[in-house]
């Protein structure tokens, strides 16, 4: 039985309650149990209470337990990354951190950060400055919207910079844009140094109506406009700017591949979500997230090629494993059966383009047949998290049967 005791610990606006130091303030209302002015850490409270609750009980059959309780789920899995599981004897785990009951989760995305690094050099331009900015995009979380054909705003820019640099002389001084390597950039900016400022906003008043045409149905507001400005630092000479351009231009991003497994999931795809420059280079940080680790390897192969090509480099980080779909799960089908039995329809069986903890776990033991459920909880990491009781007893009274049904 595995799950994790830390919570995300958000208050209300007038709470004044220190987390740190103090408990939660529980109540029920109805069918739920929350914290008052807090967040009620049922994520993954629950999963604690639970095996907490069948190792102090003398009634209740299964076969020898062993139970794993993280830290720092919340904070990057640190953890279970930290985890010795050498100590581990068992290869069947049931994994108590999901918020929606009648799911089974079975697999998720193994991901890393890439940050691409492009060196530049910067030499004296005469001509006028300007402000880009490509904006009004709705973004999203990269692993749960890379599949709503949303626009990434930091990759957009590149086109746009490209279509200037096609009608006139075209200097770079800086790119930024987006705040999270995980999250699909809303907003990106570029200061430009311009030969011919008519071309050049003739250019991006073209780019505008193509975006917009493109964008009508998953990014109504996107735009594209350019204003002048006073820039801070010299432009970057032709060839640093020829070079930063084509990255944006020719770095892959989002959907990589869907799987053949799994109906509509998103097995492979990066995201680069946060665009940075200094005096000395330009930065492009990728989220990468694939449920085939070596299609993650590829990825990150694919970003050196191209970088190496350009003059830069990539450096990986926070690298976790996949949790590979396992077509031949007793576990995954013994818990379809039982949850047909005592439901009377058939259970929800996903993968998630995302990281859990289950992935660490299946890296660390080989063989791991793995499913991961939970009880409702709604709005969890803000202060208006609720645990659905009914939900909860019936959770139980299901994790009862799997556990009878395994001894």
């Amino acid at each position: 039985l595995q799950g994790h005791m830390d919570m995300v610990c958000e208050t209300a606006p007038d709470c004044t309650k220190d987390l740190t130091r103090e408990g939660l303030d529980l109540f029920i209302d109805g069918d739920t149990i929350g914290a008052r002015g807090t967040t009620l850490g049922g994520d993954d409270g629950i999963a604690v209470a639970m095996a907490l609750a069948i190792l102090d009980a003398d009634d209740i059959p299964h076969p020898p337990l062993e139970v794993v309780l993280t830290v720092d789920e919340e904070t990057g899995m640190l953890g279970a990354d930290a985890l010795d599981a050498s100590v581990l004897q068992g290869r069947t785990m049931l994994n108590l951190d999901s918020e929606d009951e009648g799911i089974l989760t079975v697999s998720c995305a193994g991901g890393n950060v890439s940050v691409c690094t492009l060196p530049v050099t910067r030499a004296a331009f005469s001509g006028t400055a300007l402000t880009v900015t490509v904006s009004g995009l709705l973004g999203g979380h990269s692993g749960a919207e890379i599949d709503k054909g949303r626009g990434n705003a930091n990759q957009l820019l590149g086109r746009v910079l490209y279509a200037v640099g096609a009608r006139t002389a075209l200097r770079v001084v800086c790119v930024d844009g987006g705040l999270k390597d995980n999250a699909i950039p809303r907003e990106s900016r570029a200061v430009i140094t311009v030969a011919d400022p008519d071309a050049a906003q003739a250019a991006i008043a073209d780019m505008d109506a193509a975006l917009r045409h493109e964008y009508a149905a998953a990014d109504p507001d996107v735009f594209v406009r350019a204003e002048p400005v006073q820039p801070q630092m010299p432009p970057m000479d032709a060839a640093s700017t020829q070079r930063a351009v084509c990255m944006l231009c020719c770095l892959p991003n989002g959907i990589q591949a869907m799987s053949q497994d799994i109906p509509g999931l998103v097995q492979t795809s990066l995201n680069l979500g946060i665009l940075t420059t200094s005096e000395q280079c330009v930065q492009a940080s990728f989220c990468v997230r694939s449920s085939v680790a070596t299609q993650k390897e590829m990825l990150v192969a694919r970003l050196r090629c191209l970088m190496v090509q350009l003059g830069g480099s990539v450096d990986v980080s926070g690298d976790y494993p996949t949790w590979e779909y396992r077509k031949d799960s007793p576990l995954r089908e013994r818990m379809i059966d039982i949850f047909r039995e005592q439901y009377g329809h058939d259970p929800k069986v996903e993968a998630i383009h995302a990281g859990v903890e289950c992935g660490l776990f299946a890296g660390k033991l080989p063989g791991l047949d793995c499913v991961s459920f939970g009880p409702d909880l709604t709005e969890i990491h803000t202060y208006r998290e609720r645990m659905h009781i009914a939900s909860v007893q019936r959770v139980w009274r299901y994790t009862l049967e799997v556990l009878r049904r395994c001894k």
